[in-house]
């Protein structure tokens, strides 16, 4: 009897060694202390980020209303004064998530030492779910937190939008006053054109059905539009790669190559224009230093 008392423990230990490995213990989110910059982790992790890939506010050309106005909101949330969760949306490669990750750099360096700093968290999109719980606890810390999503859209039965509305919105509490929401797209209401017409032509009421899906991007108080550059700018964001790179080139050849680079590439645009000083650079053995 004693024997087959045992072999039951041992397997009922078994058992709850296996469920203990399927739901380990709720991770806790990290020290905001030890970084400016995380990736977030469901549940509530945050992985901290060392050294930010990102490029100067200096070296985005082309997009200066862009850059100032969001600059300016930046700095308003960062001083705790009201400013509005921001959607970047346009054309690809003109430098949407480049331009968040250098203003949340720009507005630390112009903090004074005795000054909070803000902090940035990456959010991906296949984690939205996830987002209200991670709000409730940045709602506790004494930091002003962006979170910043990019590429956010949504495509067809995906109905995780609507955590994503509900966290923007912040429920019955509202949203944290410490938390701010910047994301970037291609498509200025995150859903496909498709998608959109799909309800307008199926549901009973199509009107409401479009409203649903486009009220997401009414929760972004403050849109900011990316077109296509003109040549003139996307030579100025060659030459500012050059510039900073300390490349020593003749400004004629950089000049007709950049050019061919793009006709090669069929679109012209901050992507480009830096996919095209990386091989320049490569080409006389050198290497970019932004």
């Amino acid at each position: 009897m004693t024997g087959s008392n045992d072999l039951q423990l041992a397997f009922l230990e078994r058992i709850a060694d296996a469920l203990e490995r399927l739901a380990p213990p709720p991770a806790h989110p990290a020290n905001l202390g030890v970084a400016d910059c995380f990736v977030f982790q469901p549940p509530l992790a945050l992985q901290p980020v060392p050294k930010v890939n990102r490029v100067a506010v200096e070296l985005l050309r082309g997009i200066d209303r862009s850059r100032d106005i969001l600059l300016d909101n930046t700095r308003r949330f960062a001083s705790g004064h009201a400013a509005n969760n921001a959607l970047l949306w346009g054309a690809r490669g003109m430098g949407k998530s480049s331009l968040v990750k250098a203003a949340h750099e720009l507005v630390n360096r112009e903090r004074s030492g005795e000054q909070l700093p803000l902090k940035l968290i990456e959010v991906h999109r296949e984690d939205i779910d996830a987002l209200p719980g991670l709000m409730n606890v940045l709602r506790q810390q004494p930091f002003r937190v962006l979170l910043f999503c990019d590429d956010l859209s949504f495509d067809h039965d995906d109905t995780s939008y609507k955590s994503l509305k509900a966290a923007l919105d912040g429920g019955v509490e509202g949203r944290p006053d410490n938390v701010l929401f910047y994301a970037t797209s291609n498509r200025r209401h995150l859903l496909p054109r498709t998608m959109m017409e799909n309800e307008q032509s199926t549901a009973i009421n199509p009107s409401e059905a479009v409203e649903e899906k486009v009220s997401l991007s009414d929760r972004f108080g403050l849109w900011l539009g990316f077109h296509k550059c003109s040549q003139d700018d996307y030579l100025a964001m060659v030459d500012g790669y050059i510039s900073q790179s300390r490349i020593a080139a003749d400004a004629e050849t950089v000049r007709r190559e950049a050019l061919e680079w793009s006709t090669t590439r069929g679109s012209r645009s901050g992507r480009v224009a830096f996919q095209f000083v990386q091989d320049f650079a490569g080409r006389l053995g050198q290497k970019l230093e932004l």
